[in-house]
């Protein structure tokens, strides 16, 4: 079995970019795994048995409380001394890509995107102002994406999760990729005997890019049963858009967020997102999905388990929801069978071939 090591941006919680690194965990369960900043307790006890290589950043005082604020010291960071090894493998969405392999090892980065605030969405982190604080705030992106960009050269190897993010790697750093799917738990998410209810569900983070704004608008405007799963900025504004029909659940369990998907009427997913775990669970558990017509929701929902959308207002939320509800009944079968093409099985296998063409050798699945 080969040396590796890994490397991811920070380990804070269990989101999609953390249940890729938990597959590569269990693929290789001696590899270190080099990171920003750690929280203790925070990701799966599959990760948390590696050794955990951490930056300066670790130590500081509070910096759980204001990490993102520290957002241009994160290059400086990313400079860990990585041990002799057959390959380093970073999942980034922000600087783990420009870790530096010892020299002559090849460098895999699995891409979940080039710096969204940085290339692509920065508009939709960042309010436009011309302050003094915005004028400054744009010069550390700039500085940013240059340093993203010059660095890009470090990785010998780019694998994308979609094709949105093929693309955005060509336009941002001139490189070629090959696209490996996010790995989803079709085993434990699945669907179930009990029947449907009549509500929507969004499950996410609640973070202005996510646009869950016209979700909630929209539901209030039309009536319908809202469940919301998800903790974050976002809740203090979007409270007041709902309707007395909506239910903000705060944080859920795996389990409480299993059962609404195999409960809920559909899934609302109304943001662009590089690739999107949420609906292909969602429908793994034969959940219809009702998606912005842009971003990974383009490649894991079809017309048959689904219904995407191009106005991403919220006139052009209410024109999807009221498509979905006048068209014929989606079976859940065919929203499974569709979730199947992301097996974790599937991605186990990928990665270990891609990596023994690159290597030479054979490098095992894991169970």
């Amino acid at each position: 079995m080969p040396k590796i090591v890994l490397v991811h941006d920070w380990l804070t919680g269990m989101r999609g970019g953390e249940k890729c690194l938990e597959r590569l965990a269990n693929l290789f369960p001696d590899a270190p795994i080099a990171t920003l900043f750690h929280d203790a307790g925070s990701v799966s006890a599959a990760i948390e048995r590696h050794p955990i290589l951490t930056s300066f950043l670790q130590s500081l005082p509070g910096r759980r409380s204001f990490y993102r604020y520290l957002l241009p010291t994160f290059p400086a960071a990313a400079n860990w001394r990585l041990p002799a090894c057959d390959a380093v493998i970073s999942l980034s969405h922000c600087v783990a890509k420009g870790a530096v392999a010892p020299a002559g090892t090849p460098h895999l980065c699995y891409c979940f995107t080039p710096m969204r605030y940085a290339w692509h969405m920065q508009d939709q982190y960042f309010a436009p102002s011309r302050s003094p604080v915005a004028w400054a705030r744009n010069k550390v992106l700039g500085r940013l994406r240059d340093w993203d960009c010059r660095t890009s050269d470090r990785v010998s190897h780019f694998i994308a999760i979609s094709k949105t993010v093929q693309d955005r790697i060509r336009e941002c750093y001139d490189r070629e990729s090959t696209i490996i799917y996010p790995p989803v738990d079709i085993d434990f998410y699945c669907p179930s005997a009990k029947p449907r209810d009549d509500f929507y569900l969004i499950v996410s983070a609640l973070v202005p890019y996510k646009r869950l704004d016209i979700a909630v608008e929209a539901c209030r405007r039309l009536d319908r049963r809202l469940v919301v799963i998800g903790t974050g900025p976002e809740t203090s504004r979007l409270k007041p858009l709902a309707g007395p029909k909506t239910e903000f659940r705060g944080w859920n369990t795996d389990e409480e967020i299993r059962n609404c998907y195999q409960s809920c009427r559909a899934l609302l997913f109304p943001g662009e997102e590089d690739f999107g775990i949420v609906p292909v669970e969602a429908q793994a558990c034969g959940a219809p999905v009702i998606a912005y017509d842009r971003g990974g929701a383009t490649e894991t929902v079809r017309p048959d388990t689904g219904v995407l959308f191009s106005d991403q207002t919220v006139d052009g939320m209410i024109a999807a929801i009221e498509q979905f509800e006048s068209r014929s009944a989606i079976r859940p079968v065919d929203c499974r069978r569709n979730a199947e093409r992301f097996d974790y099985r599937r991605f186990d296998a990928q990665i270990a071939v891609y990596l023994s063409k690159i290597l030479g050798q054979n490098v095992r699945r894991a169970a």
